[in-house]
């Protein structure tokens, strides 16, 4: 069996940059443009090109052949959940904030923006047939939209939150979500085949002969056959499925885990060929590349990675260390370790930019939603908060929801000892 690792690498390109920022003619080893983890991916209908989404609330479209970053779009208001492929060429955008961007063949700007949810978007999918685009919500809600034009049409409810979408060849809709069920969708709206298996389904893929794979919380993988009856399980033993590729023709299938594992699967069998293992950091987002011959990864490491989808071969250089700025100031040794559960959004220096949260270099004296550069929500913009040794761990004391209504952090707390700790360390660390 094939083992290759995914080792950390690179730092955020283009994360801080406002708008749209195109044609940077630089090529790099591996994709950098994000400045948080990449949770979507699609290759585009010419093969040539590829747009990934990001918990840093972009989208990048990439020139594929020359690994370079076309253009970074930030047109949401939170994280960029989901992505998919237009057969004009362009592509749709979901997020956070429950919104859909469709955009044209040229990927610049949004030709029109669509509301099919009050809740976070979790999925898109376009219909085999090119003329509907699916998506889901954390609502529970899946709504189909005609791409044409004309009203969305929901499709079903349930009580939990709907995690994954697929087509099959014949043009059903399949969902699956936190409720440990796999539905598959009549086309004439009735009601829907429903399979329930041993845990939350996070990811689906459409194979061959309108099978389908399921991606579960509990690492397995489970080949459905069209019926629904379960056909194969494979367990990669490496954690939590967080998402699923099938090849073109449905032959081969990647599946992603959180714990950074990457397996690549023959469908039929559903014996794992090769592995792709990382080091401990999620891969969120899978794509093959449109002859199959290549597999694109996007995860923790803020990077879009291309890998030989038939020996699980790293395909550019790897850079063996993570990014400088990935690396923590010398202060506090518990501050500093406190703030690590921090880093994945924030910076610390003039140089590190925004990735999910502004950089937090020079943070002490700031007004809050303050920062150039940075897309605040509005309700961060009417606080009056200035952040001090004090106001910061008020914030950890009582939890950001409490203390600043509208902001988009995990809710969290911290010990008094811990936030005392933390407190040195960013005195320090944002000078």
């Amino acid at each position: 069996m094939a083992e290759v690792r995914l080792i950390a690498a690179g730092a955020a390109l283009a994360a801080a940059l406002p708008g749209l920022v195109a044609f940077l003619g630089i090529a790099q080893a591996e994709m950098r443009g994000h400045g948080g983890p990449v949770r979507a991916l699609a290759i585009l209908a010419d093969g040539q090109r590829a747009v990934s989404g990001s918990f840093d609330q972009s989208a990048v479209v990439w020139d594929l052949d020359g690994e370079t970053a076309l253009a970074v779009l930030r047109v949401h208001d939170g994280a960029v959940n989901a992505v998919a492929a237009l057969p004009d060429g362009g592509f749709a955008t979901g997020a956070e904030d429950g919104r859909i961007a469709i955009f044209g063949p040229d990927g610049r700007e949004p030709a029109r923006f669509l509301d099919p949810h009050p809740d976070p978007i979790t999925a898109l999918a376009v219909a085999p047939d090119g003329r509907r685009l699916a998506s889901a919500s954390r609502d529970g809600t899946v709504r189909l939209t005609p791409l044409a034009g004309g009203p969305a049409a929901t499709v079903g409810a349930a009580a939990s939150p709907v995690h994954a979408l697929a087509f099959l060849s014949d043009g059903r809709l399949v969902t699956g979500g936190a409720d440990l069920t796999v539905r598959i969708w009549p086309d004439d709206g009735g009601t829907p085949r429903t399979v329930t298996l041993p845990a939350p389904v996070n990811a689906l893929a459409a194979l061959a002969g309108g099978e389908i794979a399921a991606g579960g919380a509990d690492g397995v993988v489970r080949i459905l056959r069209p019926d629904g009856s379960v056909r194969a399980e494979t367990d990669l033993e490496a954690g939590p499925l967080v998402a699923l590729a099938a090849a073109p023709g449905g032959g081969r299938l990647a599946a992603a885990a959180i714990r950074g594992v990457v397996g690549l699967l023959d469908a039929a069998s559903g014996r794992i060929e090769a592995r792709l293992v990382g080091p401990g950091l999620p891969v969120w987002s899978l794509a093959f590349a449109r002859d199959g011959a290549q597999l694109f990864t996007g995860g923790g490491d803020r990077l879009v990675r291309r890998w030989d989808a038939r020996t699980g071969e790293h395909l550019g250089s790897v850079i063996l260390a993570r990014p400088a700025s990935d690396r923590l100031p010398d202060g506090d040794p518990r501050g500093a370790q406190v703030f690590g559960a921090c880093a994945a959004c924030h910076t610390l220096t003039p140089d590190g930019g925004n990735r999910a949260g502004p950089t937090l270099h020079g943070l002490f004296g700031r007004r809050i939603a303050s920062l150039p550069g940075y897309n605040f929500s509005p309700a961060l913009k009417r606080l009056d908060i200035v952040w001090s040794p004090e106001t910061v761990s008020r914030l950890f004391e009582v939890g950001p929801a409490r203390y600043t209504p509208g902001t988009k952090m995990p809710e969290q707390t911290v010990s008094a000892e811990d936030r005392a700790a933390l407190i040195r360390f960013l005195e320090t660390a944002t000078r």
